[in-house]
């Protein structure tokens, strides 16, 4: 880290170098290294963002996941809203908004408002969750200490109030979500802290002091209303150019920088600090379009590279980073001049093009197909995007549809072939009604009763679909099983670890399996769970925990899986590594192939979210 003379955070916080977690880590630093750290502010700091570094910015990216996830719940446990604190206002409210929709409600049932408290959870753990990866992602290229001064400020602040341009405070009460992350605000707020350091070094660290004296809150709040009221000029024009950045070239990150400066887009790169950072590590190209006076200095597109030939970020202006529709076809030919480097990015343009044909379809009241309808649901794959979130319009669409009508189309069933519940399951039976779909609760042994031809299954549609699979395991050595990864595959030190551990174990006769992939929430639960609920549950409803072998094989025959699909965990008893370390193991694909993974470390308390996936075997009697 630079050995800042007067460290900001020494400025901003007086009192930090005195706190006990950076005594700790000035006391683990010199027990390391085996001598004493000067006795100064700067110095005690320093020790301490050495330390946050190695946790939460490590270089290598399995490590730094695998820390994240070890801290994550303690975060959540620290930060987010008790159950037993939501103030009775919220539910006066709520009772208050279903009056004025003609819904009028004298009392809130209490298993009403227990769901009603775990989905305002489940926002704040998610609005904590965007801060936690962004800060920690390569995109994110503020100095450390900017980053822990930004995230201790941040989790002390509600939404941000766009008509009075200020954040409300948090209270240990407070139900709405975190604030929403402005990338550009932050970026320019790091600039200017770094300006005014640079400009006042000869400067008293009283005097210092006093020229950092406005607070995050007000500062943030002033660069966001700046950022939302400057527009993008002459937005219908298309015509225009690509500027290239070169890598490297100080010069170009300075004329990056003043050509993105005031111009509304959201993007981090707007930040000069920022800008040289992003093009130190590699090429950037930009397209401008002409604004009214004709002149190319309108920003629309941005592709950001890692190096001068993996392209690492595309970006849009619009919210959350997305690319405009009307933008498409120009990203479209310059993603061509990259070859193979695209093909990541191909889908994403293909998904896009297809979502605004849908979207001028349905505003100008045509029907849609079955295979539109297929796309908008996502029922073979995710619709993917440049933003950091999900378009909104596949959500605005699927608003203004009814979903019962259209199920039987994507099914290509009649509306009695979808069923709902296990009386609905005997119906059929009984009937000789052809089941088509399921979606509904899993209850105990659903996948004895559910035809086993039955490919169709859902907890709530479209987003609740689980995922029949099957592999053949046994027949192999040990040794052999894991060469054969290891010639073909990617294997993470985790894996690597477990397969040679004395737990993993194969069997010695082929043996076909069938396979379940669900989400902890598709079990049941509302919030997150533990491993040992997790499993417990599972088993309560007819499913198993699966071989120790399961990992591998499945590595070896689920060859489609789809690209950055990072967190299918294999449920397993515990794989016991370096003698006291539980681990399970996860396959992934990403830009450099197919993973076998693990580093998720199982204890039987740890907590995961209700988006985790988990891989269970059917059970064997069924």
């Amino acid at each position: 880290m630079e050995n800042f003379e007067k460290h900001p955070l020494h400025l901003k916080t007086p009192e930090l170098h005195k706190s006990e977690e950076v005594s700790r880590a000035v006391t683990r630093q010199e027990e390391r290294r085996g001598d004493k750290l000067p006795n100064e502010p700067t110095a005690k700091i320093e020790a301490y963002m050495s330390r946050l570094e190695n946790i939460f910015l490590n270089p290598d990216q399995r490590v730094r996941q695998r820390n994240l996830e070890l801290y994550r719940d303690k975060i959540y446990d620290a930060l987010i809203i008790k159950p037993e604190n939501f103030p009775e206002s919220y539910f006066e409210l709520q009772k208050k908004v279903a009056r004025e929709r003609g819904q009028a409600i004298e009392e809130i049932p209490q298993d009403v408002r227990e769901q009603m408290i775990a989905v305002a959870i489940q926002d704040q753990k998610a609005s904590l969750d965007a801060w936690i990866d962004y800060l920690s992602s390569d995109d994110a290229v503020y100095p450390p200490w900017f980053k822990y001064y930004a995230w201790n400020n941040i989790i002390k602040l509600s939404q941000f109030d766009k008509e009075r341009g200020e954040f409300k405070k948090r209270t240990k009460s407070t139900v709405a979500p975190f604030p929403d992350i402005y990338r550009e605000p932050l970026a320019q707020m790091a600039d200017l802290y770094e300006q005014v350091r640079q400009d006042n070094k000869a400067l008293s660290d009283e005097e210092l002091q006093a020229q950092f004296s406005q607070k995050f809150p007000s500062l943030y709040a002033e660069l966001i209303q700046k950022s939302l009221s400057s527009q993008i000029e002459n937005k219908e024009e298309i015509k225009g150019e690509w500027i290239k950045y070169d890598q490297g070239d100080s010069g170009a990150a300075e004329k990056l920088f003043k050509s993105l400066e005031n111009k509304g887009t959201g993007w981090c790169t707007a930040g000069q600090s920022t800008a040289r950072q992003q093009v130190k590590s590699g090429d950037f190209y930009v397209y401008y379009t002409d604004d009214t006076d004709g002149n190319r200095t309108q920003p629309r597109l941005a592709i950001r590279m890692n190096g001068t030939n993996k392209i690492g970020e595309i970006r849009g202006v619009l919210q959350h980073q997305n690319v405009e529709p009307i933008m498409q076809e120009v990203l479209d030919e310059k993603l061509r001049s990259f070859g193979l480097e695209a093909d990541t990015y191909r889908k994403k343009t293909s998904d896009m093009k297809r979502l605004t044909e849908i979207e001028v379809k349905t505003q100008k009241g045509k029907p849609l197909t079955r295979e539109d309808l297929m796309f908008l649901y996502e029922i073979n794959s995710s619709i993917d995007g440049f933003g950091y979130q999900k378009d909104p319009r596949i959500k605005e669409l699927l608003n203004g549809r009814n979903i019962l009508s259209d199920m039987p189309i994507v099914f290509e069933c009649e509306s009695n072939q979808i069923i709902h519940n296990e009386e609905e399951i005997k119906e059929s039976i009984k009937n000789k009604v052809e089941v088509k779909v399921y979606i509904g609760q899993i209850f105990p042994n659903i996948f004895k009763e559910l035809p086993p031809s039955l490919e169709h299954i859902y907890t709530k549609f479209p987003e609740g679909k689980i995922q029949k699979m099957e592999a053949v395991i046994g027949g192999q050595s040990k040794k052999a099983l894991i060469r054969e990864m290891k010639d073909n595959f990617k294997v993470s030190d985790y894996a690597s670890d477990m397969m040679n551990s004395l737990d993993f174990t194969v069997l010695p006769n082929p043996e076909k399996i069938d396979l379940v992939r669900l989400k902890v929430g598709d079990l049941g639960f509302s919030s997150d769970a533990t491993t040992d609920e997790i499993y417990s549950r599972a088993e309560e409803l007819g499913l198993e925990l699966c071989p120790a072998e399961t990992g591998p094989q499945l590595r070896k025959q689920y060859l489609n899986q789809p690209m950055d699909d990072v967190r299918l965990r294999i449920a397993t008893k515990q794989i016991m590594v370096h003698q006291s370390f539980p681990d399970i193991f996860n396959l992934r694909k990403d830009s450099g192939g197919l993973w076998l993974d693990g580093g998720y470390w199982a204890w039987p308390t740890r907590r995961w979210s209700a988006d985790s996936e988990f891989v269970f075997r059917s059970s064997k009697s069924a």
